[in-house]
């Protein structure tokens, strides 16, 4: 289903049958707790049975519930507020499960970034960045982090990249105003998604440049101003966002073009290796240097 289900639901209420009415008014009225009820206890709040609960989301278009579920749980990320995020957090994790738990979920958020990521797809955005003139790197929030840490690994390796340092709106486009067609800007954005990446993606694509979203979901507002989107999940329901796959996936795209660029990168290496020794910029370790950049 490609259609926002929150909105599916509040249209087709008249068309439901009494227990399928209560499914679809508890949900639009409880998300925050349906998205991760089991059909049976769904059931149970309801006053309907299991079985009425499937058949509620084969009537949806669903597979099943638990597809219906995932679909819930992907449109409640952009409605929760920081408040009802830390309420549900609570409610799915106990106080000596959460660090299993939590590692276990972001396992599985790699694991789902893996299957969602094509080759094809994620080669093409290579090619973008390494044919770019420019380029411009922009996330904010949370996202911030992702964006710094790309930036910086970028300007290591590439000649041209400019992490955009957002504040006011004007203050984004004057950063934005040496950008041409043959640039490329990466934007970066998660649940509840930044209206400042939005509006410096739609100016890039206004002025004919390349635009790469690292995001979520096909549907979201980064990725449909995109040329090209990098699906990454980050839907971890608390008050802090899980950066755990984004960042597997930047990695991967910071090693691709690294490859690419092979002779240029190992050159500017070179340069850096012979910096870092003589300004002593490492601690040495027990008389060994420690390893990073």
């Amino acid at each position: 289903m490609n259609e926002n289900l929150f909105a599916v639901l509040s249209a087709k209420i008249p068309e439901f049958s009494k227990g399928h009415r209560k499914i679809a008014e508890f949900i639009l009225s409880h998300y925050d707790k349906a998205a991760f009820m089991t059909a049976s206890k769904l059931g149970d709040c309801v006053g309907v049975s299991e079985s009425t609960v499937v058949r509620f989301a084969t009537e949806l278009g669903f597979e099943g519930y638990p597809e219906l579920q995932k679909a819930l749980q992907e449109e409640m990320r952009t409605r929760l507020t920081a408040v009802q995020r830390i309420e549900v957090s609570v409610d799915r994790f106990s106080h000596d499960e959460i660090f299993k738990s939590v590692l276990l979920h972001d396992i599985d958020r790699i694991r789902r970034t893996l299957e969602e990521t094509t080759t094809e797809n994620f080669g093409a955005t290579v090619d973008l960045i390494v044919g770019a003139s420019r380029i411009y790197i922009m996330g904010i929030r949370s996202s911030a982090a992702l964006a710094s840490f790309l930036g910086y690994y970028f300007k290591l390796m590439l000649p041209n990249v400019t992490v955009i340092e957002t504040g006011s709106r004007s203050e984004l486009y004057e950063q934005l105003m040496h950008m041409s067609s043959e640039d490329v800007l990466v934007g970066i954005s998660f649940p509840r998604y930044s209206r400042q990446t939005v509006h410096a993606l739609t100016y890039a694509k206004n002025i004919g440049a390349k635009t790469i979203a690292i995001t979520d979901r096909t549907d979201s507002p980064i990725a449909q101003k995109a040329d090209r989107a990098l699906l990454a999940k980050s839907d971890m329901v608390s008050f802090v966002d899980s950066l755990v796959a984004p960042l597997s996936l930047i990695n991967a795209l910071i090693v691709a073009v690294s490859i690419r660029n092979k002779e240029v990168v190992s050159k500017n290496f070179e340069i850096l290796d012979r910096i870092w020794e003589e300004y002593e910029v490492y601690e040495k370790n027990g008389g060994v240097e420690e390893n990073g950049v």
